[in-house]
């Protein structure tokens, strides 16, 4: 019976921790088809360019291996917990982890200003409860600032990518803030964005001139010959040239 108490308890304190704890930054649960529950790696987002998707990736994958990389009694740790353990010193060196390998790295996809200050908020309150002698590490290890700045960036990524895929009268968001195709390199094509149509001499306005087809233009004169009528000046002869009569019908002119 005691057993059995155990394990309920076990359960219900893993379900209140869920509440409370943010989602894998670098994994994501489904149901199969079996009614299984799986996890599998996170979708990028569309509309991005390949440095904004790359730099992503890296905070999801050092996020997770910061905050969720093991797992003991439903509770999930990474190693921002096994340092903090170590006093003092452990708790200066998460603070440096989750800057130079989180932060850092999304500063370079040109993050807003607000969402920076946000991102170090959250480094700071990680850093402070983790003075506290042994609750600080639990608490810290159900916190993980990293996962919670992690998500910040997919999120605002996201919404970067939606922009850019849309047309620019479309358009809702500051593009000052947002940026919609930053990092995109010349040429480079993102999946989902509609590419203009290429102009050249060979079609558009270059060819309103030409009026029938090729083998009408031929019929044409013949037919004028067979009948015996006068020519008339073909409407495709530019306005500035003249016609000039014949040899034959100059000649009579000047008898």
């Amino acid at each position: 019976m005691s057993n059995l108490a155990i394990k309920a308890g076990r359960k219900l304190f893993e379900r209140n921790l869920e509440q409370y704890q943010p989602a894998d930054p670098m994994y994501e649960t489904y149901v199969d088809k079996k009614g299984r529950q799986r996890r599998r790696r996170r979708e990028t987002p569309p509309g991005l360019s390949t440095r904004d998707a790359k730099i992503l990736k890296s905070v999801q994958r050092r996020a997770h291996y910061l905050d969720k990389g093991f797992s003991l009694c439903g509770l999930r740790f990474g190693w921002t917990f096994i340092i903090g353990i170590i006093p003092g010193a452990g708790d200066a060196a998460d603070a440096a982890l989750n800057y130079f390998l989180v932060v850092r790295k999304a500063k370079q996809a040109e993050i807003p200003g607000w969402l920076l200050r946000r991102m170090l908020l959250n480094n700071t309150i990680s850093a402070l409860v983790g003075f506290i002698p042994f609750a600080g590490d639990v608490v810290l290890a159900v916190y993980k600032a990293n996962s919670r700045n992690a998500a910040l960036l997919e999120e605002f990524l996201r919404i970067r990518g939606e922009e850019y895929l849309k047309r620019e009268g479309e358009r809702v968001q500051n593009p000052a803030t947002v940026k919609p195709g930053a990092g995109r390199e010349p040429g480079e094509h993102v999946p989902g964005k509609p590419e203009r149509a290429a102009t050249g001499f060979g079609g558009g306005w270059f060819r309103r001139g030409s009026k029938g087809s090729k083998k009408e233009k031929e019929k044409a004169p013949a037919a004028a010959a067979a009948s015996g009528s006068a020519a008339v000046p073909s409407p495709e002869r530019g306005r500035f040239v003249e016609d000039v009569p014949a040899a034959g019908e100059t000649s009579r002119q000047k008898i």
